[in-house]
């Protein structure tokens, strides 16, 4: 009887509760131009597929990155973090102030909120990764001064 009433008493509140209208979002392959990384805030060759844009409901967006060999971010941070899901190649990350590591398919990188790094190719190999950026107060990335060959190159 006990059951009965709280589940009887649930239906009642599920069934008077207002329902907000959602919808599933479909964003398909190539809805976006790929786009080439700009020397501000790349060194290198490196392409962009945006796959999500930013929105009121998802605080993010994402895309593939793809570097060819050598190429790479320049040092910056992001305001909310981003997490990277490498899926090909061999690239490296480097937070400021700490020795370069080796990241390759299947490695998931967290990059805590205003935490100093770059990412990208090894010297001999290309690399791409699913970018999941988190977006604060409408940004989502504070680019800074290029990597330079020797940081690079750095250990």
């Amino acid at each position: 009887m006990k059951k009965t009433l709280m589940a009887a008493g649930l239906t009642a509140t599920l069934a008077g509760a207002p329902a907000v209208a959602q919808t599933v979002d479909v964003f398909p392959s190539g809805h976006t131009p790929t786009i080439t990384g700009n020397g501000q805030n790349f060194s290198g060759h490196v392409a962009i597929d945006l796959l999500t844009p930013s929105s009121v409901q998802t605080p993010s967006s994402s895309g593939l990155v793809t570097f060819a060999p050598g190429a790479r971010t320049a040092w910056h941070t992001h305001p909310a973090g981003q997490m990277l899901i490498v899926t090909a190649g061999t690239g490296w990350v480097r937070q400021e102030g700490q020795d370069r590591r080796v990241i390759k398919p299947g490695d998931v990188v967290w990059i805590p909120a205003g935490v100093k790094h770059w990412h990208g190719a090894t010297e001999s190999n290309g690399m791409s990764h699913f970018a999941i950026t988190y977006i604060q107060d409408g940004k989502n990335a504070d680019w800074l001064e290029l990597v330079t060959d020797e940081d690079y190159r750095a250990q």
